[in-house]
């Protein structure tokens, strides 16, 4: 048996993949525990979690308006440093009290890695985004630089200044939640190890009308995540607009968690709900809209869904290119794009069979990659040989 530390950022898509991958482990019969918000680990891993609090900022909240640069330097400067730096003291007395075998770091949880190699305690990095393979910022490379200097900062203080390698990516193992057949050939470091995505069981106990779904039409779902509400009034109710245009043959169930659209007397082509039961509406939709969210994107195609994609920040527009690179939908504006925009991305995915044939393409190299059962074996395989003394850098 080993013991495997997880230390995950307080957030919802970053968590998931990694409780699919804690419950296979568990499965294998190797002990589990966590740093992290235990009120969020313990909601999403259950209440039988071993979870070892780590701080977190007091206010981590981004101001909804920011876009592209100023998005960027925010999610750095004023999201993932802080965020090391409030979490490193719980991460190190995680590791004093659970002493792992290994750490599994996200990559977006940087205290995680740092006090890792700075304890000598092996890691691996959990890449729970593909957005993490591309070159995304190679043609900026004075943000490139900065971000470098932040990261240095952070390891003077947090981890070992001795070593050089990128923190976000372990020397070691790195899990990718995805494949090629979405990312394309990327310059990933040749210890990473392309999974899949690991989805969490999580059960649909939100009611839900499913005797108002017409079988003869088309089934959308729509979403924007949940951390888009401020945001999305307009964008869904272009959606919307778009969907009644096309009632004959397409209707749309829309997660609206702001309820900013209203009840339509009579109108069942929009189902507008503030919680939908996605998983089981992906086994019925023949396609998804939705904001880019590396989780949406990894369950639509995991279901072999295309997809019409209005990227907002962060990783969503590196993920957008991805799924319009490998056929399996299309791009739209998210801060432009009307009715007309929007009908026209749908009329082309669900009346273009190209776009379903290449989202089933993904999803053979999705299930081929094998998850969350996967990610457990490279785990367990990297914490037998770390316990022989093989591995060398961690």
């Amino acid at each position: 048996m080993s013991r495997f530390l997880f230390v995950v950022p307080p957030l919802v898509g970053h968590v998931n993949p990694a409780v699919a991958v804690a419950a296979a482990l568990t499965r294998r019969g190797h002990r589990v525990a966590w740093a992290g918000l235990p009120a969020l680990v313990g909601e999403l891993a259950g209440p039988g979690a071993e979870v070892h609090a780590c701080a977190a900022p007091a206010d981590l909240r981004r101001p909804p308006e920011l876009r592209g640069v100023a998005a960027l330097r925010f999610l750095w400067q004023d999201f993932l440093v802080p965020l090391a730096t409030a979490m490193a003291p719980g991460v190190e007395r995680a590791v004093d009290t659970f002493r792992p075998d290994v750490v599994v770091a996200d990559q977006q949880a940087l205290a995680g890695a740092l006090t890792a190699e700075r304890l000598r305690v092996p890691h691996a990095t959990s890449a729970t985004t593909s957005a993490e393979f591309s070159a995304a910022l190679a043609g900026m490379p004075k943000v490139e630089e900065w971000i470098h200097e932040l990261l240095g900062g952070l390891r003077a203080t947090l981890g070992d200044p001795a070593r050089t390698h990128d923190p976000r990516f372990s020397p070691d193992l790195v899990l990718a939640f995805t494949t090629t057949a979405l990312t394309g050939e990327c310059a990933a470091p040749p210890q990473t190890r392309f999974v899949g995505p690991a989805l969490a069981g999580r059960p649909d106990t939100d009611a839900f009308p499913w005797e108002r779904l017409d079988p003869g039409r088309h089934t959308v779902l729509i979403s924007l995540g949940t951390a888009n509400t401020e945001l999305g009034n307009r964008f869904l109710t272009e959606c919307a607009a778009a969907v009644r245009e096309r009632a004959r043959d397409v209707q749309a169930v829309i997660a609206d968690p702001g309820e900013v659209l209203g009840d339509f007397p009579g109108d069942d082509a929009v189902l507008a709900m503030k919680r939908v039961p996605q998983p089981a509406l992906l086994q019925r939709a023949s396609a998804v809209v939705c904001h880019g969210g590396h989780n949406t994107v990894a369950e639509s195609l995991l279901h072999g869904v295309p997809l019409v994609v209005a990227p907002i920040r962060d990783d969503q527009p590196v993920i957008a290119a991805q799924i319009t690179t490998a056929g399996a939908g299309i791009r739209i504006r998210f801060g432009r794009a009307d009715r007309r925009a929007i009908g026209a991305a749908l009329d082309a995915v669900l009346g273009d069979p190209r776009y379903r044939a290449a989202a089933r393409r993904v999803r053979e190299s999705f299930r081929a990659a094998g998850g969350a059962d996967a990610a457990a074996a490279h785990l367990e395989e990297f914490a037998a040989l770390t316990q022989q003394g093989e591995p060398g850098t961690s």
